[in-house]
């Protein structure tokens, strides 16, 4: 009977690890390139704000976290630097400043999201129209599926 139940209880814990390790690895290899050189170049160039993501925030740990230059346009932001790979990644326009998850909840209503992050090594994502970036201060990205705070940036 023990011999059973450790049997058991060994292949339920493999099978679980195997599930949180697919979690953590589908989105790094099914993330596209991140943006060209060039494309992202010129984006900063025009940047009319810049912010920059700090991978020590409160709210930020060893398995979610973002660094590097954020710079906001009118029509796109972009990202110049890495967010630790994960899924279902929103970014966000927030009214004021938030480094954890409670904060941005309690904002989140009052927020906007802009697009998808689907790459990990900067990203160039365009605000749809009908958000003005100048009425917002921070760029938030949030992991919707698992409510989890990664990183923000304040840009004005």
């Amino acid at each position: 009977m023990f011999r059973v139940f450790t049997l058991t209880a060994t292949h339920v814990a493999t099978l679980a690890i195997g599930f949180l390790i697919g979690i953590y690895a589908l989105p790094i290899l099914t993330a596209p390139k991140g943006p060209e050189t060039e494309a992202l170049r010129t984006t900063i160039k025009a940047a009319q704000y810049t912010g920059r993501f700090e991978r020590n925030l409160k709210g930020s740990d060893f398995v979610h976290w973002g660094e590097g230059d954020v710079h906001v346009l009118p029509d796109r932001i972009a990202h110049e630097g890495r967010l630790a790979p994960g899924p279902d990644y929103k970014l966000y326009l927030a009214p004021e400043f938030v480094d954890t998850k409670k904060g941005f909840l309690a904002i989140k209503e009052k927020s906007r999201r802009v697009g998808d992050v689907k790459t990990f090594n900067g990203f160039i994502i365009d605000v749809p129209p009908g958000i003005d970036v100048a009425a917002y201060t921070t760029v938030v990205v949030w992991c919707e599926a698992f409510s989890q705070f990664i990183s923000a940036a304040k840009y004005k």
